[in-house]
């Protein structure tokens, strides 16, 4: 697809090539720690657990406070058990970490009280907890059960934006086009790869273009300023 091309005029075709060159472009990176978390352990507490300490917080600090956590807190019965002043230490410093674990504590302890210590697989019912969110949601539901979950972050909204194959204001938005864009196959990946990708290249700010993998294909919309 040649850059210019219309939002409109980009096929399912297009979308499987952008996934196919993003993951040999980088192979042999880590994953964002949320999406290391869940093939590590498979457990959709911790995949939930760890979404909620990474909201505003850098890989690095999530992956720290996540693993200090879990050593005393494996499961929604020992984090509801856990003294609220612990998991304050816990947890520290990921950003905000006394609304955090405030957050935390309730969150197991109404899995304890009303689900029996399992996480529900259910959008509506994640997003009816204090504090969780679509993109929370949505990364639970990809990366904690492997179900149709599509997480639009800034990461994902700025970068189908910026290529220019969507139009949106929010990320709202942007998860709303992609359900009806995207291919359902790479509901799951698209959030890794466009975080990681974020994180290297396609930066908010000057961008680096010159080495970037997509940039055949991508219209640099809103872009005034590149490396």
């Amino acid at each position: 697809m040649k850059a210019g091309t219309r939002a409109s005029d980009v096929s399912a075709g297009d979308w499987d090539r952008l996934v196919a060159d993003l993951r040999q472009w980088l192979e042999g990176l880590d994953p964002p720690s949320v999406t290391r978390i869940a093939g590590e352990t498979e457990d959709p507490f911790r995949v939930l657990v760890a979404t909620l300490l990474s909201l505003r917080t850098r890989d690095p600090v999530t992956d720290l406070a996540a693993s200090r956590l879990f050593e005393v807190a494996p499961t929604p019965e020992a984090l509801a058990a856990l003294p609220l002043e612990v998991l304050m230490d816990r947890i520290r410093p990921v950003n905000f970490y006394r609304t955090k674990a405030i957050r935390l504590k309730g969150l197991a302890e109404r899995l304890v009280r009303e689900f029996g210590g399992r996480v529900p697989a259910d959008l509506d019912v994640l997003l009816s907890f204090p504090g969780v969110g679509r993109k929370t949601a949505n990364l639970v539901l990809a990366e904690g059960f492997a179900g149709p979950g599509l997480c639009v972050d800034t990461h994902v909204h700025r970068i189908t934006n910026r290529l220019g194959w969507i139009r949106t204001r929010t990320p709202d938005q942007t998860e709303q086009a992609l359900r009806e864009r995207l291919p359902a196959g790479l509901w799951r990946p698209i959030n890794p790869l466009l975080v990681r990708f974020g994180q290297e290249v396609c930066r908010p700010q000057s961008p680096w273009c010159s080495r970037c993998p997509l940039a055949d294909r991508c219209r640099r919309v809103g872009v005034t300023r590149s490396r």
